[in-house]
């Protein structure tokens, strides 16, 4: 059985074909969703719907725990991330992929840790380089084989979200050192660390971040750029070899 999970948003399932379904269990609670066995290429993986199917969980109500639990239980050794993210860096136009290398954390009260009750062995886990392993080199690899043009380091800001920011904190972002921002990426990268997975994230830009056009961000507008933004993340996935 495979050892590869995506991770991606609810539309995301509709680049894969899949072939059948199973329930994740775990003790932290009710994953997102059932994952599908998908096929990308040459290799097959799990899908798991962050915002379950349909979509309906918004970034911080998101059992985060439940679902790298679920899927480390399930035998998952690796997971590629999909996240819809903002573009901060001017010179990130949307439709644009990047492979981040980096993250700051701006959440607050999400459950992020396992080491959470006295029963709970308590770690420390090293993060200093959240998203290094083979599977972002594997990833990288993926996508100079498919011809798909990408940035290959970037920091990512991750918001609580479910509102989009102002244009002062992405002011304030960028001054962070951020180039994109998203509301999913954590606590799930920690989580996957702390579960021994190697985990890597590919971003898709779907808009200019807060204040960087003249034009209010609308949801048309950004379900527009993620269908075409997809049809690349399917070609590199495709193109994957673990």
């Amino acid at each position: 059985m495979t050892e590869l999970a995506v991770i991606g948003g609810t539309g995301a399932l509709e680049l894969f074909q899949a072939r059948g379904e199973r329930e994740l269990e775990s003790v932290w609670g009710e994953p997102s969703a059932p994952v599908a066995l998908v096929s990308l290429g040459r290799t097959e993986a799990w899908f798991l719907a962050r915002h379950g199917r349909p979509h309906r969980i918004p970034p911080h109500r998101i059992n985060y725990r439940a679902n790298i639990d679920g899927l480390r239980r399930l035998g998952v050794k690796r997971i590629i991330s999909i996240n819809a993210v903002g573009g901060i860096d001017p010179s990130l136009e949307p439709g644009r992929l990047v492979v981040p290398d980096q993250l700051i954390d701006y959440t607050w009260g999400r459950a992020h840790a396992f080491s959470d009750d006295a029963e709970s062995p308590l770690l420390h886990v090293e993060f200093a380089h959240p998203f290094e392993g083979m599977l972002r080199e594997s990833l990288l690899d993926a996508g100079q084989a498919a011809g798909v043009e990408m940035e290959t380091k970037g920091c990512m800001a991750v918001t609580q979200g479910p509102r989009l920011e102002t244009s002062a904190e992405i002011a304030r972002l960028a001054r962070d050192g951020c180039s994109i921002v998203g509301m999913t990426g954590m606590p799930e990268t920690a989580l996957a660390r702390e579960a021994g997975l190697d985990y890597a994230s590919l971003c898709a830009v779907a808009n200019p971040a807060a204040g960087l056009e003249q034009e209010p961000i609308t949801l048309k507008e950004i379900e527009r750029v993620l269908a075409t933004a997809m049809v690349e993340v399917r070609r590199l996935l495709e193109c994957l070899k673990t």
